[in-house]
């Protein structure tokens, strides 16, 4: 029987917007506590100098650490909306081979995030994903507020 993460894994491996970028998720970890994502280097996704293209990097980083947070308190019984709110990009050196990051989500997060929304249904944090090239140098860095509302909560209007 095949296990939610290695479903929604290959449900994200086809998903178009990631898909044609050639962002691939390796995999998801038990729980949804982490996640492994390469961005394969194609002609699908390289700029005139030969790296692959910024939006690309940057599309990549986006949607996990919501995602991840999402599956981890709906296990969990909540009702939520997770949503990126605002991310930052900062680029170190272009990527010209396949880049990989990963990203993982502590018990120590969670629990903070579940206080927040015990107290006013809503938590917000900003995350810093580093995207590695295959010499393991660090290529960028993208810093991703995360908005996370319980849709249970009295104090919640969404």
């Amino acid at each position: 029987m095949f296990s939610p993460e290695f479903v929604f894994k290959w449900a994200l491996r086809l998903y178009p917007p990631l898909f044609f970028q050639r962002i691939l998720v390796q995999r998801f970890d038990k729980g949804f506590r982490g996640v492994e994502v390469k961005i394969n280097k194609s002609f699908l996704n390289t700029n005139h100098n030969g790296a692959i293209f910024g939006g690309t990097i940057y599309a990549a980083a986006d949607p996990f650490h919501p995602m991840l947070f999402y599956h981890i308190l709906v296990l969990k019984g909540y009702k939520i909306r997770a949503w990126s709110r605002s991310s930052a990009i900062r680029y170190f050196k272009p990527g010209k081979t396949d880049l990989r990051f990963k990203i993982s989500i502590s018990d120590t997060e969670i629990a903070a995030c579940e206080n927040q929304l015990k107290l006013s249904g809503k938590y917000r944090k900003s995350f810093v994903v580093e995207i590695y090239d295959k010499e393991q140098k660090l290529c960028a860095s993208v810093i991703n507020e995360m908005h996370v509302s319980d849709l249970d909560h009295p104090d919640v209007i969404d």
